[in-house]
């Protein structure tokens, strides 16, 4: 009788290590899928956002590349998402741009484009223009249409095909030269400041004149 009560109470307890074991095996099992799972998760996302800013601003260049908002709708990134009209009004340097854009109702017509390349004049460009002379073209929108869509050309240009004659939106000409990272528009010989910016339907070269048709 003792020794039936002792192999019995030696199977219980054996049985109750062993289900222990089976347990706290499950759980550090389910722990260990967790926290990698957990750790895959927060590497990507910390990871993915630098990869897409890089993205795209990779292939821009030029000194005034600097001016562009490190993020936002404005950075590099951000308008990369988004069609062209609305990627420049939320550029800083483009504000007058934007505003002659609104004024000349061609908004929907660069945002509904499949493929432009466009010369984006900086604020700083619009001021060179006097008061006089600028007030009077904003006011004329028949003028304004053909000065801004002389700024318009069809096709996304790369820095290795931008230069040379091109057909502007305007229907008249215009002349890029220069090559690499160097190149001037227009004969007004507009300094391209920061180029090949990407938008969701464009190609941008911001450019330091206003180029006249």
């Amino acid at each position: 009788m003792k020794l039936n009560t002792i192999t019995r109470t030696g199977s219980v307890a054996a049985s109750m290590a062993l289900l222990l074991g089976l347990g706290l095996s499950a759980c550090g099992s389910e722990d260990t899928a967790s926290g990698s799972e957990g750790g895959s998760s927060t590497s990507e996302s910390t990871e993915a956002a630098p990869e897409e800013d890089m993205e795209a601003g990779a292939q821009t260049f030029g000194e005034g590349c600097k001016l562009i908002p490190a993020d936002g709708a404005g950075s590099f990134n951000g308008m990369s998402t988004a069609p062209v009209a609305s990627a420049a009004s939320a550029n800083p340097l483009l504000k007058t741009l934007v505003s002659a854009v609104g004024q000349a109702e061609l908004v929907d017509t660069l945002n509904s484009a499949d493929a432009l390349t466009v010369f984006a004049p900086t604020d700083d460009a619009f001021a060179k223009i006097p008061k006089a002379d600028l007030d009077a073209v904003l006011a004329d929108k028949e003028t304004l249409t053909k000065v801004l869509t002389h700024h318009v050309v069809a096709g996304q240009l790369g820095p290795d095909e931008v230069a040379g004659e091109h057909e502007t939106l305007a229907g008249d000409m215009i002349t890029v030269e220069g090559s690499d990272e160097e190149f001037t528009v227009g004969k007004e010989n507009a300094k391209v400041l920061c180029g090949n910016i990407p938008t969701a339907n464009a190609t941008v070269y911001v450019v330091d004149t206003v180029l006249m048709p």
